[in-house]
């Protein structure tokens, strides 16, 4: 009998980056069923041999990268392959990013941006399914402040400015100004979105005023053709349940997204103090969104995102129903909002189109504490038309938008009423070039007419410096302003109660310029075991004209424009580590900021000089996830003179993960790290109490669990 022979073949694999081309040293090859496989050398190469005839499947793997499969027939007519493999995460080159209106990738961005894909999004929905609290508040550089002691509310702060300076907006509609931002991070669920996109630093010149400290653009998902249906059940030890659900497909030119869920929490007090950390609350948010396909050119979308909820916190025996003449201090808080958005894109040519857009949005809210009732209600709208061209090396956008905030209160005394009606139209226009091969700019201006207050310019600038393909800078810089409003941290804090209103009269524009640039070096080490980041930003913020809240006799409070000016600088540091299976993210902040008052400077209450965040990821592809946190916050000067301590927060979050259906379980803050147990929170009776600044957490150790279904 004879021999059977069987031919063997080679293959020289050459693995680069796809975006840079350069050679991935110490990437991995590996042909399927077999442990025949190589690790790359210093230009990219693994040699393969003794392959069958045949389909053959090979894997190549680099950390970092997405992994690439192949299908290769042999024998082939060349036996040399050029592998190609991009970046994962963060990095990957198809992430587009839509808040600079230039719909550019990632990597080719002249304007600093820092995003939260997908999975980031799912990781801390384990942590806060029912808002974006958590999410926010673990970037360096933002902190989330909560301004009632009570009931939890809280508002966002990029690099230590107070919230009214930062634009909180959803797909690129101004969603949350004016009196609905107060309660918009604790009403907003992170289920529906697929990505989130922050700019720190002035962005007015891109959306109009509010961004002064920087922006937040919460970005929606849309319907693809394989069906999207999601749940999510939430249980906490805090007496806390969320019930979550997203739907979203597309058939031919119809496509629907619908978001629907329920969040509540009985009313928690793990302290001896008395008031509750966690109010008793319930809350409903439905967000239909219907999308239209006329062709492949022209789309038209209309949705509708509505919240309704019912929040009270204060004394625990009153919540419980208890209360009698000493135990009587609550804050209830009962809101509806509901917006419209429409969106209508035509693409003319390949290289031209134009965008039309407008949204509606009504928000009511009645806050009572005892012998007060502050009952308001905002409608606002914003309306915008865009024409965008692009050419080989350049991209130019230009526009025309309208803005209408109309805020009328519906008081229960003779106290002057704190309504306004305040109209903007504004245009805009903004080039982005490529330069050269290394240099890409960004340049942008834009004009605002307030009514009653005047014509604000903003002009804007940036550019991004490909140095190497591992070394890249970017700067940038522009001016801003904030339309004054009675909203802000300060008059939250007291529940807008004896504040005199604001007026053109006797205020102005609180107006600013800021400049930021950053440095960002990537490699890897040890044959490409080890991947290494790292990126320092640098930032300076001076506001003129700030608002400031003065006591008056009576006592009355009144919003009066500082002559002097507010000064937030700093620096952040990012480094991220990967190993295999594990990665680790460390990011210290430091901020210094100060008002200057006629030549007298103090330090700006709430900012936290030192901040360091530390995570450590281990994650199996498709099987586990464990996380574990640690947060550092270092002490920080509050209103009433006096200053917050210093303190650690840690936490541990771990996930099973099946095809269909994952559980998931989260430790947070299992060091029960409180205010209340090392710090007071409040001054006066339990009765008529005077809450102080919140400056650490309230509900100290709690765990959350629940299971994620993907249908």
């Amino acid at each position: 009998m004879g021999n059977l022979c069987i031919a063997q073949h080679t293959l020289i694999a050459l693995i680069k980056d796809a975006d840079s081309k350069e050679p991935l040293a110490g990437a991995t090859a590996l042909l399927a069923g077999t442990g025949k496989g190589g690790r790359a050398d210093s230009n990219g190469i693994v040699p393969l041999s003794n392959i069958p005839d045949g389909n053959q499947v090979f894997t190549f793997r680099f950390v970092g990268y997405k992994v690439q499969t192949e299908t290769l027939t042999f024998p082939r007519n060349s036996d040399t392959l050029i592998v190609l493999l991009e970046r994962a995460g963060e990095e990957m080159g198809e992430v587009v990013i839509s808040s600079t209106r230039s719909n550019r990738t990632f990597q080719n961005l002249p304007t600093r941006v820092e995003f939260v894909n997908g999975e980031e999004l799912e990781e801390k929905g384990n942590m806060k399914p029912g808002d974006i609290r958590m999410m926010l508040n673990e970037s360096t550089g933002i902190q989330t402040q909560q301004v009632s002691a009570t009931s939890a509310n809280s508002s966002i702060r990029i690099q230590a400015l107070d919230g009214r300076y930062t634009q909180l907006i959803k797909d690129g509609f101004p969603l949350y100004a004016g009196f609905s931002s107060g309660l918009g991070l604790l009403q907003t669920p992170p289920l529906d979105l697929k990505q989130v996109e922050i700019i720190k630093g002035s962005s007015s010149t891109l959306y109009g005023g509010g961004a002064i400290a920087g922006l937040v653009n919460l970005i929606s998902k849309v319907p693809t053709a394989e069906r999207e249906l999601r749940f999510l059940v939430n249980g906490t030890s805090a007496g806390g349940l969320d019930a979550n659900g997203f739907y979203g497909q597309r058939w031919g030119k119809i496509g629907l997204t619908l978001y629907g869920g329920r969040s509540s929490n009985t009313a928690y007090d793990p302290s001896s103090v008395g008031f509750s950390a966690i109010p008793k609350f319930e809350r409903y948010v439905l967000n239909p969104k219907l999308f239209v396909y006329f062709s492949p050119r022209t789309k038209f979308s209309v949705g509708v995102n509505t919240g309704f909820e019912n929040r009270i916190g204060g004394d625990m025996q009153y919540i419980r129903g208890h209360g009698d003449s000493k135990h009587s201090y609550f804050e209830r808080n009962k809101s509806q909002r509901l917006s419209t958005q429409f969106s209508f894109d035509h693409q003319f040519n390949t290289n031209s189109s134009l965008t039309v857009k407008n949204s509606i949005s009504n928000f009511n809210r009645i806050i009572t504490i005892p012998g007060y009732i502050f009952n308001g209600k905002q409608w606002s709208s914003y309306s915008e038309i865009a024409f965008n061209t692009r050419q080989t090396n350049t991209e130019w956008v230009a526009g025309l938008n309208f803005y209408t905030d109309d805020f009328k209160e519906r008081p229960d005394n003779a106290f002057p009423r704190r309504n306004y009606q305040q109209n903007t139209i504004g245009g805009f226009i903004q080039n982005t070039r490529t330069v050269r091969k290394w240099l890409q700019t960004e340049a942008g201006f834009r004009g605002d007419y307030v009514v009653g207050y005047g014509w604000t310019l903003l002009p804007r600038g940036s550019a991004l410096f490909k140095l190497t393909p591992k070394l890249t800078s970017r700067i940038g810089g522009g001016l801003g302003y904030k339309t004054p409003t009675i909203f802000t941290e300060e008059t939250e804090k007291i529940q807008f109660q004896s504040v005199l209103p604001i007026s053109p009269d006797s205020n102005r524009l609180e107006r600013s310029y800021g400049v930021n640039g950053d440095v960002n070096y990537r490699t890897t080490l040890f044959d490409g075991k080890l991947s290494f980041s790292i990126n320092q930003l640098f930032f300076f913020t001076r506001i003129h004209d700030p608002l400031v809240l003065d006591t008056l006799p009576g006592p009355l409070y009144k919003l009066t424009n500082s002559t002097g000016y507010l000064d937030s600088k700093g620096f952040e540091t990012n480094l991220k580590l990967g190993y295999g299976d594990f990665k680790l993210y460390i990011g210290y902040t430091f901020t210094d900021a100060h008002l200057n008052e006629n030549g007298v400077i103090r330090e700006n209450p709430l900012t936290v000089r030192h901040r360091l965040n530390n995570v450590l990821v281990y994650e199996k592809e498709d099987k586990w996830k464990l996380g574990l946190e640690a947060y550092y916050y270092s002490t920080e000067p509050l209103n009433d003179g006096k200053t917050g301590k210093a303190y650690w927060t840690f936490g541990f979050m771990a996930e099973k993960i099946w095809e269909r259906f994952s559980f998931f379980v989260n430790f947070e803050n299992f060091t029960d790290t409180r205010q209340t147990r090392f710090d007071t929170i409040y001054t006066g009776s339990i009765t008529h109490p005077v809450f102080r600044d919140i400056y650490a957490p309230l509900d100290g150790f709690v765990v959350n669990g629940g299971v994620k279904l993907h249908l």
